[in-house]
Order: structure tokens, then C-alpha cells, then sequence
């Protein structure tokens, strides 16, 4: 008779997305996770499968939270420039959470290493650049940004900013200096 689960598994794939966001994969264990997560070894086993299986779904819910997230963003009904100081200012604003990306910090770990995460990585990369992509293009048609700039370009740029954002933010204790990146950043737009 197969055993009833006696958790909600999105609740714990969360502890498992900020173990790994706060220690990386490599340095987070078994048993860790199983003290973080708090709940049986077999039951990590039997629902998620082993530590690197349990580890590309947590980087997926992970990832689907934050495209959701930056979808909501977007659809804002807000000047452009604001919604990409916003868009930027996300990576530097955090409550209750590690600092710096778990996509982004995935990617540095593993990307080289391991084909599965590099895809992953990749894939939420070119989600968030099509999306300011989008963004960019149609406030060129509604003339919020001019038409002679290259919105393949500048969705390339941000996207560099925003990765920037998010990797310096784990050593920087000058959030001035970050919001100084990001206003000079948004001068571009004119």
C-alpha cells in the first residue's frame, strides 16, 4: 500500500530552491536537505528522484516563479524606462531571500559542467531577453523610445546589466553604487 505524502511538495521544493540558493550544489548534502527540507530522506527520493534530479526541479520552479514574476512586471501599465528601472532594481531589492540569482549563480556553478543546467540556464536567459526585446520594440512603435535604436541590442545590454546586477549584489555593500549602475544604464534610452 503506497504511503500518503504527508507534505505539500511545492513548500518543500522551496526549501530545496533556498539551500541551494544560499550554498550552491556541490557544497548543499543529502542530509542537508533533508534538514532544511524537513522531511525523509526516502521521501526526497521517491518524489523527487536523487540530489541532482531534485536539483533541476528546484531550478525550474524557480525559474518559472521569476518569468511569472517579470510577466506581471511587464504588464504594468507604466512608462518603459520606469519598468526597466524596476525590472533592474529587482536584482538589488530583495526581502527574505539569498542574495544574488539562483539561476544566475546555477549557471556560473555548473554551466560548464553539466549540459542539463546550461540548458536550463540558457532557456530562462533567453526568456527574460525576448521579453525586454518585446518591450523595448513596442515602446518604439508608441515612440516612448526612439525607433533608431536597436532593440536587439539594448534587450542584449540589460540582460547584461540585470546579470551584472545580480552577481555583484552578493559582494557589493554600496547600494549606491548599484543604483548608480542602473541610472547610467537608462540613460541609453535617453
Amino acid at each position: 500500500m503506497a504511503r500518503h505524502k504527508e507534505f505539500e511538495v511545492n513548500e518543500v521544493l522551496d526549501k530545496a530552491i533556498q539551500l541551494f540558493w544560499m550554498q550552491g550544489y556541490e557544497k548543499t548534502s543529502m542530509q542537508e536537505l533533508v534538514d532544511f527540507m524537513g522531511i525523509h530522506r526516502r521521501s526526497i527520493y521517491d518524489t523527487f528522484g536523487d540530489k541532482h534530479a531534485l536539483f533541476i526541479k528546484a531550478l525550474q520552479r524557480y525559474e518559472a516563479i521569476q518569468n511569472k514574476k517579470l510577466r506581471l512586471l511587464v504588464e504594468k501599465q507604466e512608462p518603459v524606462k520606469e519598468l526597466i528601472r524596476q525590472f533592474l532594481e529587482s536584482s538589488i531589492e530583495k526581502e527574505g531571500e539569498p542574495q544574488g540569482c539562483f539561476i544566475v549563480n546555477s549557471g556560473v556553478e555548473l554551466g560548464l559542467l553539466d549540459p542539463e543546467v546550461s540548458s536550463l540556464v540558457e532557456d530562462s536567459y533567453s526568456k527574460t531577453e525576448k521579453l525586454l526585446y518585446n518591450l523595448i520594440f513596442i515602446s518604439q512603435q508608441t515612440g516612448e523610445i526612439e525607433a533608431h535604436l536597436d532593440p536587439e541590442a539594448l534587450s542584449h545590454f540589460f540582460m547584461n546589466v540585470w546579470l551584472g546586477l545580480r552577481t555583484m549584489v552578493k559582494t557589493a555593500t554600496d547600494k549606491g553604487k548599484l543604483s548608480g549602475i542602473i541610472h547610467t544604464s537608462l540613460s541609453i534610452l535617453g
